[in-house]
């Protein structure tokens, strides 16, 4: 039985993940905050712990999924929301690879989450994990977070980094904030609306985490979105035939602007990404039109 260390193991990711590799008997550990929580959200067969030293140097770690951070879009970028967003995801990688390091016995992998921000806005211009990137804060943040990680390659293990996008999902995620004012027939395009948005359902991204882990072709960058993006423009139209409701009330960039301030740019802003590198290794996606995603999810989420 191959042993996972997940962090980040509560989270709308982690803790569908943790169901998934359970159902492929492995043994799974999450280190957490509140690890008395870990088997209610991951399953009853999850260890929960608080610290990276309460696993002994005598206990193997075959692989550690890291999918730690503060939610992005929780909060306006203040300069203090914007350092804890940093240590959420930066230090926390550092202590982990420094860990790894330390090791005795090291990891098979490391796969480390990232965010197709790091792209930064891209406009309609076709991104593949061969692309560059837009300067800007999402940039630096998921930069300075990668190169956290692939410290670990130093170790001689495997590093994957996993460059997620919008996760569809029945509970959680971005959706849910979205739901209400669709349902209330408020919903609508933001801004201009042409802004792409790299989707991707939450049983595709566990599927490609769990691939990740299993193939040992698996290195460097992943895109993890659907082959498919579409606009901010059609998604909402496509959001608002699922609930059958209307989406005739835009919201104006500029109103946007002065309520989020830096942040609004997560809103209006995109990236045409594709995950070239899952799908040239055989990685088979199983939601790849949006409207069939989003349907599934909607109706899981009544």
């Amino acid at each position: 039985m191959r042993h996972v260390l997940i962090t980040g193991g509560t989270g709308l990711i982690g803790s569908a993940l943790c169901k998934k590799l359970l159902d492929k008997n492995y043994q799974i550990t999450v280190l957490s905050r509140n690890p008395n929580t870990v088997p209610q959200k991951c399953g009853q067969q999850v260890a929960g712990i608080k610290s990276l030293s309460e696993i002994g140097d005598n206990v193997v770690i075959d692989a550690v999924i890291n999918l730690a951070g503060e939610a992005i879009a929780d909060k306006r970028w203040s300069k203090t929301r914007k350092t804890e967003l940093e240590a959420s995801r930066i230090d926390l990688t550092h202590d982990l690879v420094e860990w790894i390091a330390e090791r005795q016995f090291k990891p098979e992998c490391l796969i480390s989450g990232s965010a197709v921000g790091w792209y930064g806005d891209c406009g309609s211009e076709l991104i593949t994990e061969q692309s560059n990137y837009h300067d800007e804060y999402t940039h630096h943040l998921c930069e300075a977070w990668e190169k956290s990680a692939l410290k670990a390659k130093q170790t001689g293990i495997r590093v994957c980094i996993v460059r997620t996008g919008l996760v569809l999902a029945a509970k959680g995620g971005f959706l849910q904030k979205m739901l209400l004012p669709f349902k209330l027939g408020l919903g609508g395009k933001l801004g201009h609306g042409e802004q792409f948005m790299p989707w991707i359902h939450l049983t595709d991204m566990t599927n490609l985490l769990a691939f990740i882990l299993e193939d040992r072709r698996a290195d460097g960058v992943f895109n993890a979105c659907s082959p498919n993006p579409v606009t901010n423009k059609v998604f909402t139209a496509s959001l608002a035939r699922q609930l059958h409701r209307f989406a005739f009330i835009p919201v104006p960039a500029l109103l946007l602007k002065c309520l989020l301030g830096e942040m609004s740019r997560l809103l209006l802003t995109g990236q045409n990404a594709r995950p070239e590198k899952a799908q040239s290794m055989g990685f088979h996606f199983a939601y790849t039109n949006v409207t069939l995603a989003l349907n599934d999810v909607l109706s899981t989420n009544k």
